[in-house]
C-alpha cells in the first residue's frame, strides 16, 4: 500500500509538471498568446490521471503469483482501456472505428518495443548480478 501512494504521488506530480511544460511550450514556443481555460484544466486532468495510470500500473509486474505472461497481459489491458477511455473523454483520440485500430496499433507497438526494451535490460543486468555473484565465490 506505501509503495502504491508513493507512486500515485509521483505520477500525480509528474502529471502535473507535464502539464506546466506543455502549457509554458504552448506560449512560449507555439505562438499562443493565450489558453483556453476549460481546455487547460481538461488536458490538465488528463495528463495528472496518465501520469498516475503510467507510475501505478507497473506494480503488476511486483504480484509474484503471476507469471510474467499474466502480468503483461494485465498490464497492457488496464493501461490501453484506461488511458483509451481518458483518451476518448478528452478528446485526444477521435471518434470512429478506424481511429480505434489505429491507436490499436501504435499502442501494441509501441507497448511491444517499450516491454521488449526492458525485459533486455533487467536480463543484462540480472547477468551482471550473476557474474558478481559467481565472483564473491
Amino acid at each position: 500500500m506505501r509503495t502504491f501512494l508513493y507512486r500515485s504521488m509521483l505520477g500525480i506530480f509528474f502529471g502535473g509538471f507535464i502539464t506546466t511544460a506543455s502549457a509554458i511550450a504552448l506560449i512560449g514556443f507555439g505562438g499562443q498568446t493565450t489558453l483556453d481555460g476549460q481546455a487547460f484544466i481538461l488536458n490538465a486532468l488528463g495528463f495528472i490521471i496518465s501520469g498516475w495510470l503510467f507510475t501505478v500500473t507497473p506494480l503488476y509486474f511486483e504480484i509474484r503469483s503471476l507469471r510474467l505472461p499474466m502480468q503483461t497481459a494485465l498490464h497492457y489491458l488496464t493501461v490501453t482501456i484506461v488511458y483509451f477511455t481518458l483518451g476518448r473523454w478528452i478528446g485526444w483520440i477521435p471518434i470512429g472505428t478506424k481511429n480505434f485500430f489505429i491507436y490499436l496499433a501504435i499502442s501494441l507497438f509501441i507497448y511491444a518495443i517499450a516491454w521488449i526494451g526492458f525485459y533486455l535490460y533487467f536480463k543484462n543486468e540480472s547477468k551482471k548480478l550473476n557474474k558478481d555473484l559467481e565472483c564473491l565465490e
